[in-house]
């Protein structure tokens, strides 16, 4: 049986799954979806949803506008669904389960869905959300660790990494490492390395008199040739060209 609160007009909470009724839907509307007890805990994001896919869907559902959910701080998320933490599991268990009764449920409910919301986007904000990859296969801790990789990565570039060597920091083998990674980065360890050093050194030429082979040596590239390919590649334009085209 459906339930719903309204718990403002810009936001509706819905439990279980049945034709709407009375539930009012904002405008322009978001859904957030808590699955608490899939093998896989998720919370879901969907940003084009259908009534349809609204009205058969069980899980506990907070709808609401997306202008709404932009302006009490949300960022609207790249990935569509990410593992469910404990915190949110419990606030949206205590919403579902709780046994009070009448106008005490539908204002407890009313609160709680605030703090579902609210939780939901400061987890979001601070990259506490972990997104699932290849369709919830890596448990969350393996998770975890691919997110660990990557902030390597990032702070890290600059130095000799290798497949190796990122795996035993991160905990991971190798091969649940490189298939992770692309599953959830849509890219190869290697192809996230190049791109932290070509980024670093298109700023250093646009910003530097240093020689262009210098440049391309202080980012892991042993010879200019190497530099001037990769740099082409993922520019369009040469290390020397795209300097001359700012000193013009």
């Amino acid at each position: 049986m459906r339930e719903f609160v309204e718990v403002s007009p810009e936001m509706t909470l819905l439990l279980g799954a049945g034709p709407l009724d009375r539930a009012p839907l904002p405008s322009d509307h978001i859904v957030l979806a808590f699955d608490m007890e899939a093998h896989t805990p998720t919370v879901a994001f969907d940003l084009k949803p259908s009534i349809a896919s609204i009205t058969t869907d069980a899980r506990l559902l907070l709808v609401i506008q997306r202008s709404a959910f932009i302006r009490v701080g949300g960022v609207l998320p790249d990935g569509e669904a990410f593992h469910l933490p404990s915190a949110l599991r419990t606030i949206a268990f205590a919403i579902r389960d709780c046994a009070l009764t009448g106008e005490t449920l539908t204002i407890y409910r009313l609160g709680k869905g605030i703090e579902l919301l609210c939780e939901t986007i400061r987890l979001l904000a601070t990259d506490d959300l972990l997104p699932l990859a290849g369709e919830g296969v890596l448990s969350l801790e393996d998770t975890r660790r691919i997110v660990a990789a990557r902030r390597m990565i990032d702070e890290r570039w600059n130095e000799k990494l290798t497949l190796d060597k990122i795996a035993r920091a991160c905990g991971l083998n190798r091969a649940k490492l490189t298939r992770g990674f692309r599953d959830m980065f849509s890219c190869s360890i290697a192809e996230a390395i190049a791109e932290q050093r070509l980024s670093q050194a298109k700023r250093m030429l646009l910003t530097t008199n240093l020689p262009v082979s210098s440049i391309g040596y202080e980012n892991g590239y042993l010879n200019n040739a190497s530099f001037a390919r990769a740099f082409g590649r993922r520019f369009g334009v040469s290390p020397s060209d795209l300097r001359a085209c700012q000193a013009a």
